[in-house]
């Protein structure tokens, strides 16, 4: 059986994004060096890390020569708790989840398994026609030459089978949670918060509570991927949340600096959303006679937006953007600072609503 398009499968894409070209690899501890244990986060200035000539090299003077060490030193721990965080959710979650299920199958005197597909499965919707053809629709242009809807109707109908079956077991246990009042205390790491500057063009309240500092790259495809559910946010925290959409075109990205110039430009005319659509739509044709076609394409301005574009006066706002970006720990898009608390890559609606949801309970 062949497999369905990417844009159909559920995949582990929520956590993927663009990154930048440079990964950097801890070093190794000098051998015989007194240093503390890896992990530490305090450490004595003068204790010695290496030698050269026989002078010592000490972890003061690895600070002073690397002046965001202890920044960046941070921020990994807090990745690491808040992995180990979310794999312990993601575990009690589960255990959860089953308990709940095993007590509604054993008030219907059946094996969990035996429930779930005499009883459980009776409740799934099948696909119709119409849904099967808005999937075949919006994929259509990926498939093979001479692909037709009834070549891929029977992959497409397992596809969503598969999708309500899962939004239906998912919502049967949120209906148990309530009914047996479950309550969870696993308490979560305490965040690090970085300042960013929310300037940028924005959609939102500005006296909203919470407001997310997006850093992105219009060539990137995750981030392409990333509109939908950031648009979902925005919706279904109308009036909660202010969205601020920051430049970090990545330098094997040829063409996303000149498209985050045009976003600019099309600002300047109250045009930068549109624009900003229509370019992640079209993102692998970004060159800059189809940048101007797409402006025009919208009702941009041509003139005033092709003289702003050819002379480059965007190129200084890109480049400060990025710098900033850089300075707040962004490596690879897309980035988003929720309150200043990062949510790295390409991540699913559920990771914002946790981190949302908390933010507006402080």
């Amino acid at each position: 059986m062949k497999r369905l398009p990417s844009t159909l499968v559920l995949c582990a894409a929520a956590l993927a994004a663009c990154k930048t070209a440079t990964t950097e690899k801890p070093a190794a501890p000098a051998q015989g060096s007194t240093a503390a244990r890896p992990g530490a986060t305090v450490i004595d200035p003068s204790t010695q890390v290496a030698t050269v000539d026989g002078q010592p090299v000490t972890y003061g003077d690895v600070e002073k020569e690397q002046k965001d060490l202890a920044r960046n030193i941070k921020a990994k721990e807090t990745q690491l708790q808040n992995e180990v965080y979310e794999l312990r959710k993601d575990a009690l979650d589960n255990l959860i989840s089953k308990r709940l299920l095993e007590a509604e199958a054993k008030k219907a005197g059946k094996p969990l398994d035996q429930w779930m597909k005499e009883d459980f499965d009776k409740t799934v919707g099948q696909p119709t026609d119409a849904e099967m053809k808005t999937v075949y629709e919006g994929a259509k242009e990926r498939l093979p030459e001479g692909s037709n809807f009834e070549t891929f109707k029977g992959q497409i109908s397992e596809f969503l089978l598969r999708q309500k079956r899962q939004e239906a077991l998912q919502k049967k246990i949120e209906e148990l949670k309530t009914q047996h009042k479950v309550t969870v205390a696993l308490a979560a790491p305490e965040v690090q918060r970085v300042e960013v500057a929310a300037t940028g063009p924005a959609k939102g309240p500005q006296n909203a509570k919470v407001t997310i500092v997006e850093f992105s790259d219009f060539q990137c495809p995750f981030c392409s991927r990333e509109v939908a559910v950031v648009d979902r946010v925005l919706k279904e925290y109308d009036g909660k949340v202010r969205l601020v959409f920051r430049h970090f075109p990545l330098d094997f990205h040829q063409q996303a600096g000149k498209a985050a110039e045009a976003s600019l430009c099309a600002a300047d005319q109250g045009k930068f959303w549109e624009l900003h659509d229509k370019m992640f739509e079209n993102q692998k044709e970004l060159e800059v006679p189809k940048l101007k076609q797409y402006a025009k394409s919208v009702g941009i301005d041509a003139g005033k937006f092709d003289k702003c574009l050819d002379s480059g006066e965007k190129k200084g706002h890109v480049e400060a953007d990025s710098k900033a970006g850089s300075e707040a720990g962004v490596s690879g898009t897309p980035a988003f600072f929720v309150n200043g608390v990062l949510v790295s890559g390409a991540q699913p609606f559920e990771k914002f609503k946790d981190v949302i949801d908390r933010e507006l309970q402080r």
